[in-house]
């Protein structure tokens, strides 16, 4: 196997969204952009291009985001902005809750929409300006009208140094999926990168294939799409951002998780945990701004107890905790495998008896030679949702890929885990 840095993992959600008005004109058939993985923060990022001239915008990705938002009070003047006034098609769009902005601060404008704009990262919120301008992705496809949010320097705060704004890939109208479905048709796809020395793709619309080759083998190229299987997706009724319209429903994606398995025995698990109930609590929560794998508190406890007592048996030995983790072991009689060391593996068991199965490096960290850790942290009542899946931990991994289609609810989740080199051409 070739060494990490040349190689990255998947973790992909293919999403159908509500297609937007028909289009007569030929359409692309995808568009890629980029992601790369900061080490020191494990946020993704990812490039476009906005306004005129162009300026090379970097934004945090954020799955469950409402908008796209940037800051546009550092350095950004373009003459094609706009700021839609109260009433305009663009402003019903944004769904803003204050109305019209009167202005008091330089660079604003009166009449215009206000909406709010969260840095889901700090969990800060923001009430800006709606703005519109055009956008250009990888200097080919050019958006006259697109409608983001317009902060302040301060709300970026938290995010990676010199990035502008965070690129939401939410469920809702304001989303960078939705907004481009009418250029690419209502799909998108998420591939993370494992490590800050590989690279990602995110996908709007049909690829011919989603291939890869194994480790740059051209001669083995890998159409990860034969692997898909089906499994339902959620829809929290409940926003789980703050300060949104009434009645909006979370923009966040949902899977629906029946138990779990250690070593292949079931775990005991307070069921009603699983589902999202009528407030909006529970459920399991697929996110890319949280940096590891959250369990709800009695979760994480009977996770955390059942794969010690597993290890032990292993005469594998418990070691003190590493922060942010508290369940660590040492690795003097841990054995290796093709796919990390050799601990018990977790399966999450969704509805009709598919699963997700997470073993190897992606269960655990490697702290040191002699040590890993449970790659899992205690929610400690930090979040609505009773289990958040993650990736976004600087070392080698693997994750399913998952199609998942709206408004029926329904999508595909890939069962074979591999280790994959991006592509050297484009889709």
């Amino acid at each position: 196997m070739a060494s990490s840095h040349h190689q990255f993992f998947i973790f992909s959600l293919l999403i159908f969204l509500s297609p937007s008005k028909a289009q007569h004109s030929p359409k692309p058939k995808a568009l890629l952009l980029p992601i790369s993985k900061d080490s020191s923060t494990l946020q993704y990022l990812t490039h476009l291009n906005l306004g005129t001239p162009l300026y090379r915008k970097t934004l945090v990705l954020d799955l469950g985001g409402r908008n796209l938002w940037m800051d546009c009070e550092s350095g950004y003047n373009s003459s094609t902005y706009r700021a839609p006034r109260c009433g305009s098609a663009a402003c019903s769009t944004s769904m803003p809750i204050f109305g019209c902005l009167l202005c008091f601060d330089a660079g604003c404008h009166n009449n215009s929409c206000l909406i709010s704009i969260e840095n889901t990262v700090t969990r800060t919120v923001g009430f800006f300006e709606v703005a519109t301008d055009v956008i250009s992705i990888q200097n080919s496809v050019i958006l006259p009208n697109f409608i983001f949010g317009c902060s302040q320097t301060w709300l970026v705060k938290g995010l990676v140094t010199g990035v502008q704004g965070m690129a939401g890939l939410g469920r809702t109208r304001l989303g960078l999926p939705h907004q481009l479905s009418s250029k690419f048709g209502p799909k998108f796809a998420v591939c993370l990168p494992s490590t800050s020395k590989s690279n990602g793709v995110l996908v709007f619309g049909n690829p011919p294939a989603y291939s890869f080759y194994p480790n740059y083998e051209k001669s083995k190229l890998v159409d990860v799409s034969k692997y898909f299987a089906f499994t339902k997706l959620d829809v929290n009724p409940v926003p789980t951002a703050d300060d949104v319209p009434k009645g909006e429903r979370s923009a966040e994606y949902f899977i629906r998780v029946t138990s779990i398995t250690i070593n292949g025995k079931p775990i005991r698990l307070n069921q009603t945990l699983l589902s999202i109930d009528k407030k909006g609590y529970g459920g399991t929560k697929i996110s890319t701004v949280n940096p590891y794998t959250v369990l709800e508190s009695s979760i994480y406890e009977v996770v955390a107890e059942t794969f010690g007592t597993e290890l032990k048996a292993m005469n594998v030995s418990k070691v003190a905790p590493v922060a942010p983790f508290s369940e660590c072991f040492s690795t003097e009689f841990l054995g290796h495998t093709s796919v990390g060391p050799g601990v018990p593996d977790v399966k999450l068991v969704l509805e009709n008896n598919v699963y997700w199965e997470i073993q190897g490096a992606n269960l655990v960290a490697q702290i040191s030679h002699g040590v890993v850790c449970l790659a899992f942290v205690d929610e400690a009542m930090n979040s609505n949702a009773k289990a958040i899946l993650v990736e976004n931990d600087d070392r080698r991994r693997s994750y399913p890929i998952c199609v998942i289609r709206l408004p029926r609810l329904t999508s595909k989740c890939i069962l074979k885990m591999t280790g994959v080199a991006q592509r050297s051409e484009p889709l």
